[in-house]
């Protein structure tokens, strides 16, 4: 008599076995694919964060809310640096780290001033910028490729963002959109920095490092208008700690997986968070201007990640 054989029981649940199917397929993506979708990701977890940093900014002192914010960015790492030990976050380029930071912390300081002072949609678009300075560092300093589609890509978009910036400029917060647009390239040279540190860094410890440094290098200024937080506040900066490391998290695996300049052309795709999220939180209702800007920057988008794709596929 033959026995039947009967193969061992899964023991994952049926949601960790769909978690599982999800990231085999996931992996299986081409690297700029994977690349783009990470940077996505990152953008509607920035829009949501940078909605509840401009409430919580609108209320408290700015640089006040950006050092909390880094700090409680620190204390939802902790649990994972006390599991693995310091070892395990021991940067081997110790100046590079507290070189990021400072960029970083500079791109803040401008960011958190403006950020109460102008609708959400209008600061992620002026932050649209960003990719630029960061396509052409990315060229000059790791010798990036620079096609002729992302650089067709980079400068429809940023047509996009002149035809939702430029009507602003003129108003009474023109000041302002100038001193968010004075960010960018302090962000971009934070990213570049972030994307040299991933060739030998893990993404745990670029992440620790980070929220350390900016942490420290706020502290000063947040000290000079403190106000003690309500408890509500207080929550408040938990979510944007758990947030923020979520979102850095995913901007660091994009650069990890795909050139950086291959991802620029998808964080476009914030303004489309940023007005949805602007007009449920905020009652901020888009512009004409915005959405003509957010049409346009959304094709190009769309575009580029098209060509990508094909261009990567015929490569392999």
């Amino acid at each position: 008599m033959t026995a039947v054989l009967t193969p061992p029981k899964d023991p994952r649940t049926p949601l960790q076995r769909r978690l599982a199917l999800a990231g085999h397929r996931f992996n299986r993506l081409d690297p700029v694919v994977k690349g783009l979708l990470w940077s996505a990701a990152a953008g509607l977890v920035f829009s949501m964060l940078n909605a509840l940093m401009r409430g919580l900014a609108q209320r408290l002192d700015p640089f006040q809310a950006q050092f909390l914010r880094y700090l409680f960015g620190l204390a939802v790492l902790m649990p994972l640096v006390w599991r693995h030990g310091l070892a395990a976050y021991r940067p081997k380029n110790v100046g590079g780290q507290f070189l990021r930071g400072g960029f970083h912390t500079l791109g803040l300081m401008l960011w958190f001033a403006a950020l109460p002072k102008i609708p959400l949609a209008d600061m992620t678009a002026i932050g649209f910028t960003g990719p630029i300075f960061i396509m052409i560092g990315a060229y000059i300093f790791f010798k990036e490729p620079m096609r002729w589609e992302r650089w067709l890509a980079a400068g429809i978009g940023f047509v996009g963002v002149l035809i939702v910036v430029g009507p602003k400029l003129s108003g009474s917060g023109g000041f302002y959109n100038l001193v968010m647009l004075a960010s960018a390239p302090m962000f971009a040279a934070s990213f570049l920095l972030t994307k040299g540190l991933t060739r030998y860094e893990t993404t745990g410890t670029i992440m620790v490092w980070q929220a350390l440094t900016v942490t420290i290098f706020s502290l000063p200024l947040a000290l000079l208008a403190w106000q003690w937080p309500t408890p509500l506040q207080w929550a408040g900066f938990v979510l944007t700690g758990i947030l923020g490391s979520l979102g850095h998290y995913c901007l660091t695996r994009s650069f990890q997986v795909a050139d950086i300049s291959s991802t620029q052309s998808v964080k476009f795709l914030d303004l489309v968070w940023a007005s949805l999220i602007g007009w449920l939180v905020f009652a901020d209702v888009p512009s004409t201007s915005t959405l003509i800007g957010g049409v346009v920057i959304c094709a190009a988008t769309i575009w580029i990640a098209g060509r990508e794709s094909r261009g990567h596929m015929r490569n392999a």
